[in-house]
């Protein structure tokens, strides 16, 4: 094994070792990403959840291990674990993995050196909680994820190609989830919506089906957790909440269409110009009420570093739970209508007067989930700004 400085790291209850790196990349000898500290607090207090709301001790599957920080943390940190299987397809990151366990004390965690889809086929529904943590896209794996969840399982997926789902880059989100994105002013809720819709296509093969339990974009990346379920007939139940988005970039209307080969409307009804579509993905929930009241309780019973940001987004998250899909960006509109932007407060003030839901988002501070329309918000600034 080459020699390497090694570099030593505490998150919560645990401690790693590992080769010292200059830039967080795929190209290190092993691979930890500082900067995912909160997304591994948040995995920990949500698999705690799903754990107790299980009943019984539970299996995971960390697909990339690299360090080993996550399948780790998740043995030493969390109630009710059978075994954890670490599996990464470096040989110097299992050496890491291993002796981070042996750094930690722990038992029943075993380490792998597989190719992660030809791990996960290996394993057919022996986990309870599969991770997919991947450096990129973690779309290449969700096949082999659907045929070995089991019936009632957790799947945790993170994707850190932002700008696809996103819509900076169109053929790329195409190519990799199958769906079309526009860049609007609530395009990561969009990128969310298009990677859930996306596991849930790619496990209706299996006749599996998803309830998103918790979603949030980070900084750079998007985070799911999934509850995957089994049954054709309420699999083909649960593909009514695959849809589309539909935008108008001239007055800034949109509408949902539910329905994978529905058909479109071309053009906006409230402007007359045409309409951009994106999709298919999830018109769903993509929040849970009570899995994410349950985070928020666990917090008091784990260490975790980054509490303070990490209730924060839970609390932004939970009130989004019965919210329509997309928002209104307040800054976007009063551009468009050349205003100055109103006290935000004010403006959540005289939407629910007028007898709207209005919410804010955790995707963005200037945003507001309601089911007003668009037409709505403008009367209710242009009023705002003639006081």
């Amino acid at each position: 094994m080459e020699e390497y400085k090694i570099k030593r790291v505490e998150e919560g209850l645990t401690t790693i070792e590992f080769p010292e790196f200059d830039k967080v990349s795929s190209a290190a000898p092993v691979f930890y990403n500082p900067h995912m500290e909160m997304n591994r607090d948040l995995s920990i207090l949500a698999i705690q959840v799903f754990q107790k709301q299980q009943n019984r001790e539970i299996n995971i599957c960390d697909l990339f291990g690299g360090s080993g920080i996550r399948g780790v943390r998740y043995k030493n940190e969390i109630d009710g674990i059978g075994e954890v299987f670490i599996n990464d397809i470096s040989e110097t990151a299992n050496h890491y993995e291993r002796h981070n366990i042996e750094l930690n004390n722990l038992d029943n965690v075993g380490v792998y050196q597989h190719d992660a889809s030809m791990f996960l086929r290996m394993k057919r529904g022996e986990f309870d909680v599969i991770d997919i943590d991947p450096f990129g896209t973690p779309s290449p794996f969700l096949d082999s994820a659907g045929y070995c969840a089991r019936r009632d399982s957790l799947l945790c997926v993170t994707a850190t190609d932002t700008s696809a789902l996103c819509g900076t880059y169109v053929e790329p989100c195409i190519r990799k989830y199958n769906s079309k994105p526009y860049k609007s002013e609530y395009c990561h809720e969009t990128g969310i919506r298009i990677l859930a819709g996306f596991v849930a296509l790619t496990l209706s093969k299996y006749a599996k089906f998803i309830e998103v339990k918790m979603s949030h974009s980070t900084e750079h990346y998007m985070r799911l957790y999934l509850e995957v379920k089994k049954g054709s007939r309420k699999t083909d139940a649960s593909l009514n909440n695959i849809g589309y988005i539909s935008h108008c970039r001239n007055c800034l209307h949109r509408q949902i269409r539910p329905g994978l080969a529905a058909s479109a409307d071309e053009v906006c009804p409230v402007c007359g110009q045409k309409l951009i579509h994106a999709g298919p993905l999830w018109l769903g929930n993509i929040q849970d009420k009570t899995f994410i009241e349950g985070m928020i309780e666990e917090v008091d019973n784990k260490k975790i570093n980054s509490e303070k940001e990490a209730l924060k987004l839970l609390n932004k998250c939970l009130v989004e739970c019965e919210a329509p899909p997309t928002f209104y960006d307040v800054h976007s509109i009063c551009k468009l209508l050349k205003l100055s932007a109103p006290k935000f407060d004010l403006i959540l003030e005289e939407l629910d007067k007028k007898g709207f839901k209005a919410v804010k988002t955790h995707y963005n501070p200037l945003g507001i989930k309601s089911d007003a329309g668009i037409e709505d918000i403008k009367d209710i600034l242009i009023d705002l700004n003639s006081e």
